[in-house]
């Protein structure tokens, strides 16, 4: 069996591997088995490992002496460890009618900004398992997709005419049979994920949604308004298209959007921004950004030039201005591309409307 074959993260697997007698060798991951203890008494759980799985003590006795390795649920966490699915907004974003502050993703940046720095290897180790499971999840549901990554700065606001942009980038490219991947925050990264999401839906849909959102146009001052005109839209086109937001607890003051359908949330930023790069097999846009997103592009750029991951994959930098005058990061990526592998894998373009043809020109390169 690969790896992904023995993993069991539901309790519709967890009853039908169980079904066929053993789970010897199975690592089922944080599912509720309470309710699953005869199963327990009754099947081969030698060489099993349990992950974060609430069960009974006669059952957890039973599976420890088969040999079962048991890793039990953590108390008064705001967060699972074991989780062995991505997050969705909705998760993430519960108990939002009482204020942002009574949400799953406060409480779990409270508590990272309580235990990062206290030195205590357990807080560490925890937040280590997790981001390891995120990792994990996402690699899972990606498996066999086209995924092209958008990046961007934050401050972007809804309402403006680079949002729009950036929301017909995201729309586009999900259109077209890509997946999009952004950092899972607001800005440029909403506004990309609201592109896919509202993929499905009319063209009238986006300029809808704009004024809906623009009613709220920051996460500053009010986290909790922000994401509210962003779950009214939601609740207008409940049936979104998919797409991923890829977030960090490390940035907490930054909410995570609430248009990614699925959302891999870490809490250490550099897993999270390699992790992002190298799952964006079909290239990588950036869009006008700030010293987060300078970094980005030669975090992307360096397996680029020592092709560290294989083949080059495309670079495409949106505004010329912006990446040659204000902040001049492509005369220096076009300098390291020169006569390397990378060197037909690099764009600079104006727009956005620009974008898709640079990727299947570079696509087309390849």
């Amino acid at each position: 069996m690969v790896n992904a074959d023995i993993e069991i993260e539901t309790l519709a697997e967890f009853d039908q591997v169980v079904a066929r007698g053993s789970l010897s060798g199975y690592r089922i991951q944080s599912v509720n088995l309470l309710e699953r203890t005869f199963a327990l008494l009754a099947a081969d759980t030698s060489a099993a490992v349990f992950l974060g799985c609430a069960m009974e003590p006669d059952a957890s006795a039973k599976v420890r002496a088969d040999g079962a390795l048991v890793y039990p649920p953590v108390p008064d966490l705001p967060f699972n460890p074991y989780r062995g699915l991505l997050y969705t907004a909705d998760e993430l974003f519960t108990g939002l009618a009482d204020g942002y502050e009574a949400t799953p993703d406060a409480q779990a940046y409270a508590w990272f900004q309580e235990t990062k720095a206290d030195g205590d290897v357990f807080s560490s180790m925890l937040r280590s398992i997790h981001d390891d499971a995120v990792s994990d999840a996402l690699d899972e549901h990606l498996s066999g997709a086209r995924v092209v990554g958008v990046m961007g700065g934050h401050a972007m606001e809804r309402g403006g005419t680079e949002y729009r942009g950036a929301a017909e980038l995201g729309r586009g490219l999900a259109r077209s049979g890509l997946t999009v991947a952004t950092g899972g925050g607001p800005g440029a990264m909403e506004a990309a994920n609201l592109g896919a999401y509202l993929a499905p839906a009319p063209d009238s849909a986006l300029a809808e949604a704009l004024e809906l959102l623009a009613k709220a146009p920051s996460f500053t001052p009010s986290v909790s308004d922000w994401a509210r005109a962003a779950f009214a839209v939601r609740e207008r086109w409940p049936d979104g298209g998919d797409s991923v937001g890829i977030p960090t607890w490390f940035y907490g003051h930054e909410p995570p959007n609430a248009f990614a359908g699925h959302i891999a949330k870490y809490f250490a930023n550099a897993t999270r921004e390699d992790g992002l790069l190298a799952r964006s097999t079909a290239g990588v846009v950036f869009l006008p950004g700030a010293a987060g997103t300078v970094q980005e592009i030669f975090d992307n750029a360096t397996p680029n030039y020592y092709a560290s991951r294989g083949e080059p994959t495309p670079m495409v930098l949106v505004g010329r201005h912006h990446w040659t005058e204000h902040l001049p990061a492509w005369p220096l990526l076009r300098a390291l591309a020169r006569g390397r592998g990378m060197e037909s894998r690099i764009a600079l373009v104006d727009s956005v409307a620009e974008v898709p043809e640079a990727l299947a020109a570079m696509g087309r390169a390849q």
